[in-house]
């Protein structure tokens, strides 16, 4: 798993490198599986998965998460985008998610960015033996609420390996 690891980080690497206003989220998605696809045995875990139709998973701005490239959807200054990748490699799954901004973003949006960073931090920290799984989901939920902001209860994190869904789930 750490292999196809290595990969996705690659990929938010990559994506990091190259969004910019102009390019689309189908852009992205076409480098990215170029990408996957120039490491041997490497796929893309999302393409055909519930017959999802692409490498990526792109969400610009206001949109939460699973969106679907596109020619139609262009980044613009000023924007986010979710960049959400799995690869498959070895017989396993890995499978990771990052928001990049578009240029120059506004302060209201960087401290959204900030926010969900400590949030992110503060669950691996929760993640540890003697724990519950859902100390992870109550940390994360404690550094955003008291920021402002809240999560989305209906999508949870998801155990991966073998299969790319797996148990636990993480409220």
């Amino acid at each position: 798993m750490a292999r196809a690891g290595a990969i996705v980080a690659g990929v938010h690497a990559l994506m990091r490198e190259i969004v910019r206003p102009g390019l689309s989220t189908e852009d992205l998605d076409a480098e990215a599986e170029r990408f996957i696809r120039s490491h041997p045995g490497a796929t893309p875990s999302f393409k055909g998965l519930y017959d999802f139709p692409k490498t990526l998973c792109t969400s610009v701005d206001a949109e939460i998460v699973h969106g679907i490239p596109s020619r139609k959807v262009v980044l613009r200054e000023g924007s986010i985008v979710s960049v959400d990748v799995g690869v498959h490699l070895d017989g396993l799954h890995a499978d990771a998610a990052t928001t990049i901004p578009v240029g120059e973003i506004p302060a209201e949006v960087q401290r959204l960015l900030n926010v969900t960073e400590q949030s992110l931090a503060a669950g691996i920290a929760a993640a540890k033996v003697g724990n519950h799984v859902g100390d992870i989901g109550h940390a994360v939920q404690t550094v955003a609420e008291a920021a402002g902001y809240g999560v989305v209860r209906e999508l949870v994190g998801h155990g991966i390996g073998a299969r790319f869904h797996e148990e636990p789930q993480v409220p």
